[in-house]
């Protein structure tokens, strides 16, 4: 009897040992609440959906990684990140040399620039490239002389508009939902933030006359494009990461999903 009882203890323990040797990772992923379609958004039953959703699903597959989002405002997620509340920010977040001074970043997974829209009334704006190559300035000054542009906090848009729109009131906001509810009220002149969220509220507000006023021409304030956000020296989840968007890209499944949200390459080059 004792013989049979330390036979089945074995077996439990042989069975716990190869059950913890396969157990998946399990990763916190940081994504702000607030809505920026078509990239994230919580739908009306509370359910996470977009670009940003369908491919973290399918890198968490492709990585056999447990993954559970958990929201945090936007200017928390580095300070989350590094405080290892989450392990990962999977949230538009641009890879710019200002940021790596505190995260590490996965390769890229999208690209695309930045847009300002205004109302109907505000004028076009018209911004070229400095002869440097370093950044875009303002072709006529009196576009923006005198007028209000929003950004969002803590973000590559707001880096830009202040070293570059001098002759404007930059007003940062705390959320791009904000600064657009503004821009329909009439309380600013333009907002400056992604081109592919841009054009979404545009064409959600066509009546309410908001309107495209310009791509902005690429700085090295906008980075390379969009990563995901890692701590420094965390190069086990890293490699993990790079091999899942490279997977997922050469199987075709990255392509698939952008098809669903975008009719160009999101990508970039």
């Amino acid at each position: 009897m004792l013989k049979s009882i330390i036979k089945g203890a074995v077996v439990v323990a042989s069975l716990a040992l190869a059950t913890s040797a396969i157990a998946k990772d399990k990763i916190r992923v940081g994504i702000s609440p607030e809505a920026y379609p078509p990239f994230t958004s919580l739908n009306a039953k509370n359910q996470w959906e977009g670009f940003e959703i369908d491919l973290l699903a399918a890198l968490c597959k492709q990585m056999d990684a447990d993954c559970k989002i958990v929201s945090i405002a936007w200017d928390g997620l580095i300070p989350a990140l590094n405080g290892k509340k989450i392990d990962m920010i999977f949230n538009s977040m641009s890879i710019t040399d200002e940021r790596k001074k505190v995260i590490d970043f996965s390769d890229k997974y999208y690209n695309s620039p930045a847009e300002i829209i205004g109302t109907k009334d505000a004028p076009n704006v018209t911004v070229v490239d400095n002869p440097d190559g370093k950044g875009g300035k303002i072709a006529n000054p009196a576009d923006l002389k005198g007028k209000t542009i929003g950004v969002q906090t803590a973000t590559i848009h707001a880096d830009y508009a202040a070293k570059y729109f001098k002759d404007a009131t930059v007003k940062v906001y705390d959320t791009a939902d904000n600064h657009n509810a503004d821009l329909v009220a009439g309380r600013i002149d333009y907002a400056l933030l992604d081109s592919v969220a841009a054009d979404d509220f545009v064409k959600a507000n066509a009546a309410k006359e908001i309107g495209a006023k310009l791509i902005v021409p690429a700085d090295p304030i906008f980075g390379v494009g969009a990563g995901a956000g890692l701590r420094k020296n965390d190069t086990k989840l890293k490699d993990k990461i790079n091999a899942a968007i490279k997977a997922v890209r050469a199987s075709g499944e990255y392509d698939t999903i952008a098809k669903k949200y975008f009719t160009f390459n999101i990508y970039g080059d």
